[in-house]
């Protein structure tokens, strides 16, 4: 096969893989946006949430931005290698070290304003035990996407139980969801049985749990993104001496 035919097949799995990860980030963009269910439907029915919080709303349309981008490189890359077209060459290694580049500004971004990040939290969590209490039990609409939203994770309430206290539901059947509780029947979810673990930070724990999971992962793509770099750019040069 040759140096030369053994970076073509490399190059055209690198892409093989970025393609069909596009496709599938693209597929989820599509679906976030389309789902009304979703969470973010449930972020933009928070009345009065934080002004930051619209950003969110958004990350359907990154998604699908994010996976066309994807798309276009592994389209590039696997017919530069298999074509040998040096101008479809050039152009991944412009693209993919664009992002890369952006990649990074995104993580220091990330680093510097962390701190933020947890102010806009607690922001977002007061406005939502405020949601909580004023229209859970009342609100058709509240109610059935905090109970979907409880069922789904296995959580109760933003942070515990006590952000139902003072709720239509709370004040009515003087009890608590039966999400807030481990198997115990309706009319048993009380105050004391009531254990289960708020959605907030059963997804901080989740988070914290896999970090090093997401790590090695932002740092496998860091690493396939440089090498496809240096192969596109190793199968560029030997074209053009080829073509000398």
């Amino acid at each position: 096969m040759g140096c030369f035919g053994f970076l073509k097949v490399m190059m055209f799995a690198f892409n093989g893989i970025i393609f069909l990860s596009g496709a599938a980030i693209l597929g989820v963009g599509i679906w976030v946006k389309v789902d009304s269910g979703s969470i973010l439907g449930f972020l933009k029915g928070i009345k009065d949430a934080p002004a930051e919080m619209n950003q969110i709303l958004n990350v359907g349309y990154l998604l699908i931005a994010v996976g066309a981008v994807l798309l276009i490189i592994g389209f590039l890359g696997c017919c530069g290698a298999m074509k040998e077209s040096r101008c479809m060459l050039l152009l991944f290694f412009v693209i993919v070290l664009v992002v890369f580049i952006a990649e990074v500004a995104g993580a220091v971004v990330i680093l510097v304003f962390k701190p933020l990040a947890g102010e806009l939290i607690e922001k977002l969590g007061t406005k939502v035990v405020q949601n909580i209490k004023k229209d859970y039990g009342q609100n058709s609409d509240v109610t059935a996407l905090w109970n979907a939203t409880m069922d789904t994770l296995k959580c109760c309430g933003f942070y515990n139980y006590t952000d139902f206290t003072g709720s239509p539901f709370q004040m009515r059947t003087n009890l608590y969801p039966q999400q807030c509780c481990h198997g115990a029947v309706f009319s048993s979810c009380n105050d004391t049985s009531a254990t289960i673990t708020g959605c907030f930070p059963k997804f901080k724990q989740l988070i914290d749990e896999n970090t090093i999971v997401i790590v090695a992962v932002a740092l496998g793509i860091a690493a396939l993104e440089i090498l496809a770099m240096v192969v596109s750019m190793t199968l560029y040069c030997i074209i053009g001496s080829k073509s000398d």
